[in-house]
């Protein structure tokens, strides 16, 4: 093959260990194939290859994070291809790591790449402390269904609202059961107290890192919106200005109808999107309360 030393863009398939980088002309020429093992060191020496600047795209898979800082530090510019706009390509005949890749460079080449937002290194570390404080909830939760479903077993009355609260935990304190579900609740109970002690910090955390952060001063004023769901609204939307009009953060919450056209069949489904992340999720499921006029509102608070 002759040598080629226009711009180049690279397609890189990445995996837990090993990833696969093809690199194409612009004219989709292939030019390279590379598998390399994962580190940064490694990943910086095989994009220089590609020139200077070359365009880059990785799909945002498990673990992409490390990848894509390090290609930025290479000097490449960086693209993220959504998941789900790829997702044919498992419906392929012929599947492999390298096909993956040339087709990830073939659609950035083209201007067809699905892309994702690369938040960067300061939004990445809200997310990973508001989702996690999620998952902890989920957690608890899930703790406090399973003593829930002991009394249940045992065909206790519940007689007050909050078992958890300051009058419930008294009265588990005083309620005698047979073992083995003893010591079930008093183990789930120990583990609600250890979930809610680290929920406890994660909130102080997220709050500390957002002090004196406009938008999340300015979503708490929104009704029904406190510190806990304001830093996760904050830590999902990022840069609001990514955003061309609210219709479009309406669409990426899940608020919007899904339309389905063909032929003379025009389907409209309402409700919202279930997609994405669990605390996007929950973004989408905040309802405000009606408020009389003059409330705030979000095009008011500055958001949009």
């Amino acid at each position: 093959m002759e040598a080629y030393d226009g711009p180049q863009i690279v397609g890189m398939d990445l995996h837990r260990r090993r990833s696969v980088l093809v690199r194409v002309a612009e004219d989709g020429r292939k030019l390279a194939t590379a598998r390399i093992a994962n580190s940064p060191a490694r990943l910086a020496t095989e994009i220089r290859r590609a020139g200077e600047h070359p365009k880059v795209v990785v799909e945002a898979c498990y673990g992409w994070y490390w990848a894509a800082d390090a290609l930025a530090a290479a000097g490449a510019e960086v693209h993220l291809a959504h998941p789900l706009g790829v997702k044919a390509f498992s419906h392929r005949r012929v599947k492999n790591d390298e096909l993956d890749a040339r087709d990830l460079a073939g659609l950035l080449r083209m201007g067809r790449l699905p892309e994702a937002w690369i938040a960067p290194a300061q939004i990445r570390e809200l997310r990973e402390i508001t989702r996690y404080r999620g998952k902890l909830v989920h957690s608890r939760t899930s703790c406090k269904d399973q003593v829930h479903g002991v009394l249940a077993k045992l065909g206790i009355e519940v007689t007050c609202s909050d078992i958890f609260g300051a009058w419930g935990t008294q009265w588990l304190d005083e309620l005698v059961l047979p073992q083995p579900y003893c010591w079930k609740v008093a183990s789930l109970r120990q583990l609600i107290s250890w979930l809610t002690a680290e929920i406890t910090v994660l909130e102080k955390v997220s709050a500390d890192l957002l002090a004196g952060h406009d938008a999340y001063r300015a979503v708490q004023q929104l009704p029904g919106i406190g510190p806990v769901l304001g830093a996760v609204i904050v830590a999902e939307i990022g840069d609001i200005t990514r955003f061309r009009h609210p219709a479009r953060l309406c669409s990426w919450a899940g608020l919007t109808p899904r339309h389905y056209e063909s032929d003379t069949t025009v389907i409209r489904i309402s409700g919202r999107s279930t997609a994405g992340e669990p605390a996007r999720q929950t973004f989408a499921c905040w309802e405000p309360r009606w408020e009389p006029p003059g409330r705030t509102t979000l095009r008011d608070s500055g958001l949009i």
